[in-house]
């Protein structure tokens, strides 16, 4: 029997509906204790899935909101237990006091996640649809949210599912024959299933090479803005970000440090980072802050070249483009093209150079189209898109597993080497579906998910 919990679902900020909800063998008995239909009715007779009107009250029967309850009976719940949820005016004091109410009917405050939890180990999910569930509520991009949607509904776990049933079936057909010889089963012949083992580590090698892309779906691209002092680096974040993030000023040196934020340019989300302007500097407090921009461009998705187009490029601009010149993703912006443009695409080793206005957000729609051609999908985003590292990790010993135990057939060697391996693989697509899964690694999940969800 499971104990009976209680939380908050919407946050503690006011809002027009707060959401109490509860879950546990006993949660409708517990909600009788403190609520009552309008209709005079009990809970314990209301109809799944229907909204009743009734007044919530506190210990010593005093009103605490008119509001409306649900109740969703165990198995076909989010839980799979009993599951009630008032739906409250959205005061935090309202909420505080009805689950006041119901913690001295019975209820227990909920943990981190206890609720998706108990859907997972009640079978209602698996770990995939399970850690979907906080990436689509922490979703800030419409690609990301479909993709984490794509997931809960199960996306992901369809994927996986025929190929680890096809390595079930190569072991058991295995087993079948070496513990069953007097049987009438089909002879075990380890190259029958080479063309089973190859489309099978294909499956796996096409959803690690999402990763790439899921890592971008998830945490947004980090995109370094560098340049030398006073080209109008912080002017930029701040016409991207849509307010003043950063001092402006016509003083060289202005920003020491990077300064971080993120924005939504088109579909793509950015981690913009400001950088210390790059140059030469005896002062040891610039200096630090032009190393961590050194730093910011060798670990970023994207570089963000800034100059001032007005001027004639100059030997510290020389020096940032030779930092620029080996990363795989940089675009230049000739920024201050209010003022005339005196530097040529050709003086710039960039495919892309887009003049740009800092101050009046001339340019910027360009842009937004050169990232999206960089970072956009080109695929739809229906939940195949391998977004956890965890996951990626744990698919990534899967198909090692796969290639080693290919590599043990093609050598010739006894099925038993062979199915050592694919037994590995098993073991670290189990992993990604919670089959196999450790239960401090199960906890630390949960962990991440917010109390009342």
């Amino acid at each position: 029997m499971s104990h009976t919990i209680a939380a908050v679902s919407t946050g503690s900020q006011v809002s027009a509906i707060g959401i109490i909800r509860l879950t546990g063998d006993d949660c409708i008995s517990v909600c009788d204790r403190v609520f009552t239909l309008n209709s005079g009715k009990s809970l314990q007779d209301a109809a799944d899935r229907r909204l009743y009107l009734g007044t919530l009250r506190d210990k010593q029967g005093r009103t605490i909101d008119q509001c409306m309850a649900v109740v969703s009976r165990g198995p076909h719940s989010y839980t799979g237990e009993d599951t009630v949820e008032f739906h409250c005016h959205g005061s935090p004091a309202v909420l505080a006091a009805g689950l006041e109410s119901l913690y001295l009917a019975g209820a227990l405050p909920a943990k981190r996640g206890e609720f998706t939890k108990r859907a997972f180990l009640n079978g209602k999910l698996d770990l995939t649809q399970a850690e979907a569930v906080i990436d689509l509520i922490e979703a800030d991009t419409a690609d990301a949210a479909a993709n984490a949607a794509g997931q809960v509904g199960g996306a992901l776990q369809r994927t996986l599912e025929p190929i680890y049933g096809d390595l079930r079936d190569l072991c058991s057909h295995f087993h079948a024959v070496l513990d069953y010889p007097d049987e009438d089963i089909e002879d075990f012949g380890l190259n029958n299933y080479r063309s089973t083992l190859c489309q099978d580590i294909a499956g796996l090698q096409k959803l690690i090479s999402s990763y790439a892309q899921g890592r971008i779906l998830r945490q947004g691209v980090a995109a370094a803005i560098v340049g030398r002092p006073n080209v109008g680096k912080s002017s930029l974040l701040n016409a991207l970000a849509g307010y003043e993030r950063v001092i402006v000023t016509d003083i060289p040196g202005t920003t020491r440090d990077t300064v971080e934020e993120t924005v939504l340019l088109g579909s793509t989300r950015l981690r913009l980072i400001d950088t210390a302007g790059i140059r030469e500097t005896t002062d040891l407090v610039e200096a630090m802050g032009v190393e961590r921009s050194r730093q910011a461009v060798e670990h970023a998705d994207l570089v963000i070249f800034v100059c001032d187009g007005s001027q004639p490029l100059t030997q510290e601009d020389e020096a940032i483009l030779q930092l620029c010149s080996g990363h795989k993703n940089a675009v230049a912006l000739l920024n201050k093209s209010d003022l005339g443009c005196r530097i040529s695409q050709e003086d710039l080793p960039f495919a892309t150079v887009i003049p740009v206005c800092a101050k009046t957000g001339e340019g910027l729609a360009g842009l937004a189209q050169v990232v999206e051609a960089m970072f956009g999908t080109g695929a739809p985003c229906d939940g195949t898109i391998l977004t956890n590292t965890r996951q990626y990790d744990a698919c990534r010993r899967a198909y090692e597993a796969l290639l080693r135990a290919l590599e043990a057939m093609d050598l010739g060697l006894t099925p038993d080497a062979a199915l050592t391996d694919v037994e590995n693989a098993m073991e670290a697509m189990g992993e990604v579906t919670g089959a196999t899964v450790r239960e401090d690694i199960t906890a630390r999940i949960f962990e991440r998910f917010c109390v009342g969800k």
